[in-house]
Formats: C-alpha cells, sequence, structure tokens
C-alpha cells in the first residue's frame, strides 16, 4: 500500500489547519490508484505532527509513504526540518520506505497558476472589491 503524508506548516488558527485537511480528503478523492491513502500532518502548531501522520499511514497498511512538503520555498523547514522529522519516522518503521518530493514552490506549474490567479481578479469583466487601507 502507498500512501502520500501531505506536509503543512501548522497554525495557531485551526481554520488554517482545516484547509489543510480538507485539501488532503479532497486530494485523496482524485489520486485514484496512485495511492492509496492520504494524510495531512504538521510541522508544527496542528496534529498530526509529522512521525504521527507517519504512524496513520502505517497503521493503515502502508508500506510506502511520499511526503510532499506544501511549503512555497526552500526554506530551513524544507531544507532541515521536515528531512529531520522524516528520518525520525524512518528509523521508526524501518520496514517502510519513505520519500520526501520536491516542496510545492519548486514545481513548474507555479508561474502558470500565479498568472491564472491574477488574471482572476484583473481581468475587465471581473467584479472585485479593491484593497483599502486600515487603521
Amino acid at each position: 500500500m502507498h500512501a502520500l503524508l501531505l506536509i503543512a506548516h501548522g497554525s495557531r488558527r485551526e481554520a488554517s489547519n482545516q484547509e489543510v485537511r480538507e485539501l488532503a480528503a479532497e486530494f485523496e478523492r482524485i489520486v485514484g490508484n496512485r495511492f492509496d491513502r492520504v494524510v495531512p500532518a504538521f510541522l508544527e502548531l496542528a496534529e498530526p505532527d509529522i512521525p504521527t501522520g507517519v504512524d496513520l499511514c502505517v497503521e493503515a497498511g502502508a508500506t510506502s509513504v511520499t511526503a510532499v512538503p506544501y511549503f512555497l520555498s526552500a526554506g530551513r523547514h524544507v531544507a532541515s526540518d521536515i528531512p529531520a522529522e522524516l528520518e525520525k519516522a524512518v528509523r521508526k518503521h524501518a520496514a517502510v520506505t519513505i520519500h520526501q518530493s520536491d516542496y510545492l514552490g519548486k514545481h513548474k506549474s507555479i508561474p502558470e497558476l500565479l498568472l491564472a490567479l491574477a488574471l482572476d481578479k484583473s481581468g475587465p469583466d471581473k467584479q472585485h472589491e479593491p484593497v483599502k487601507a486600515t487603521g
């Protein structure tokens, strides 16, 4: 069984963490037969943390886990913290193959995605509210 672990930073704002959980659920709906399970996990500030997320994958029967960092840049978390947390999971689950994919921001489609977002709000037929200063 192959599981996907979707790793986000985690937030003190629970609604933000819930967005990640909902994304993982939607992701699981569309992955078809490429992954048997999608589990959200958080680096900090929310549950489950990364080792617990791997535990959940293994408890579901995973023999292989692909960890996908849902991060936009290769800062310390992507370069050091996530690999360190995954290494803990590797030591605990030696029989399970754990791979870390590239982080979201490195994907070649990001510039087109950003353009689509910009055009969604800037087209002449779009109605949107301008940003206003507060305070």
